[in-house]
């Protein structure tokens, strides 16, 4: 078995002016070139953020791909890593794999070609700490360095986007869909469910780095990546974490609860004050916490459930979110991706209880979900793994040139139709503004 060389080095020793962020973006005009990569980032918010952010580093090239087949995504994942090779593995669940570990169907079109998921071996990873990078890889690091400080920074033509952005769902749909979706509630099929609508542009032509970079400028978050499948890319801004494994603990943080940063310091803790007291928001985090605590039982040591933060208030670029802290002791005889599995697809974007809303969701939603609303992340050598929940992200398919990005909200019974639009166009915002700037 081959074995990584890992190499570290002084930013300031090997590139002299050059600073951490010049080096990250020039290592990722480089990576463009590769197969496969994806960039992780915390964008230094993980010292803020219960249990830390996404590790800094940026993984490339495709080593070895782990074949997957259709139907049996999980088990074969299990059997890869209890055949004892340890490396790093990187890779998503698609949200459609909910079809494997429950009796659904998913029957809406997918524009996208990619598979229900995707995990492999990179070649090359570079660490990102405050003032060196490690470069790891089964050959040369220092041929890898000087290939990627001989390698022009693609500049900005200042036009990231050409394309028109539709919209697949009209208000009027989006609203009578919501008034439907109360009739379930009250009918006693579910309690909340998580409804989203997709924008997208065909015929579209993206800078995927520079609007991915203006995009993290714009909104930096502590599950940020930037990621290229053959030639599927995907530029993510998630604020969420879906599940961590480190050491023997399990860490899930659902979000729900959202409202929009003040115009002044004075007015922005006035709206993280009403959005802490709301009593429909708390409600929506309580019902979604519940289900994360019943999702991570099913792995956990008995009584090792534990909600550490509950309605948790966390300021972002543009908008406030409320956040719950649920951890668990894992139980010694439970696989690893059996835990995954056991809690995915992630309860903030379905709903509860799951199954039924999961349903709905098929029946209501205008397109299949496929990456979004599913999970992004990497295993780590030692077992551990970190994935997040796959929201706020533009994808952008180069050879179609299809380009998409949904949002969406929690319904529950108290639910305004217009609020709930409301909150995916600020979801949406930021997404816009970065492809439709001149």
């Amino acid at each position: 078995m081959e074995t990584r060389v890992y190499q570290t080095y002084s930013i300031k020793d090997i590139t002299g002016f050059y600073s951490l962020q010049q080096f990250c973006t020039q290592a990722l005009t480089w990576a463009e070139s590769q197969d496969c990569f994806h960039y992780f980032t915390d964008n230094q918010l993980g010292s803020q953020y219960p249990h830390g952010g996404y590790r800094n580093m940026l993984v490339l090239g495709a080593k070895e791909r782990i074949p997957l087949q259709k139907g049996q995504v999980f088990d074969d994942l299990e059997e890869y890593l209890q055949a004892g090779k340890k490396d790093w593995i990187i890779g998503y669940w698609g949200y459609d794999l909910k079809n494997e570990i429950e009796e659904l169907q998913s029957h809406n079109s997918n524009p996208f070609t990619l598979p229900d998921a995707f995990f492999y071996i990179p070649d090359i990873l570079i660490f990102f700490e405050d003032d060196t990078i490690t470069i790891a890889s089964f050959g040369n690091p220092d041929q890898i360095l000087q290939t990627i400080l001989s390698t022009p920074i693609a500049q900005n033509s200042g036009l990231n986007f050409k394309g028109d952005i539709q919209q697949r769902t009209s208000k009027e749909k989006y609203l009578y869909t919501v008034d439907q979706l109360k009739e379930h509630i009250l009918d006693g099929d579910v309690y909340e469910i998580n409804y989203c609508m997709e924008f997208f542009s065909q015929n579209a032509v993206l800078q995927p780095l520079q609007a991915y970079l203006a995009l993290n400028t714009l909104s930096p978050m502590p599950f940020s990546v930037y990621g290229k499948i053959d030639t599927h890319y995907l530029l993510c801004a998630s604020p969420e974490r879906f599940l961590k494994k480190k050491e023997t603990q399990l860490i899930s943080m659902p979000i729900k609860g959202t409202i929009k940063r003040g115009a002044s310091l004075e007015e922005d803790i006035v709206l993280k004050g009403l959005l802490h007291s709301s009593i429909k928001e708390r409600a929506e985090n309580m019902m979604i916490v519940d289900l994360v605590r019943n999702d991570l039982a099913r792995s956990a040591r008995s009584g090792s459930v534990v909600v550490e933060e509950m309605f948790g208030i966390y300021t972002f670029a543009a908008l406030h979110q409320m956040i719950s802290t649920v951890v668990a002791e894992i139980r010694p005889e439970m696989d690893t991706i059996e835990a995954i599995r056991n809690a995915f697809p992630m309860g903030s974007m379905t709903g509860a209880p799951k199954i039924k809303a999961m349903e709905l969701i098929d029946k209501y939603e205008d397109l299949r979900r496929g990456l979004y609303s599913g999970a992004v992340g990497y295993f780590t050598p030692e077992g551990d793994f970190d994935f997040n929940v796959v929201i706020r992200s533009i994808q952008y398919d180069a050879t179609q040139h299809y380009l998409s990005f949904s949002v969406g909200s929690a319904i529950t019974y108290d639910a305004i139709p217009e609020q709930e639009y409301a909150e995916c166009l600020l979801k949406a915002q930021a997404m816009y503004t970065v492809l439709t700037a001149r």
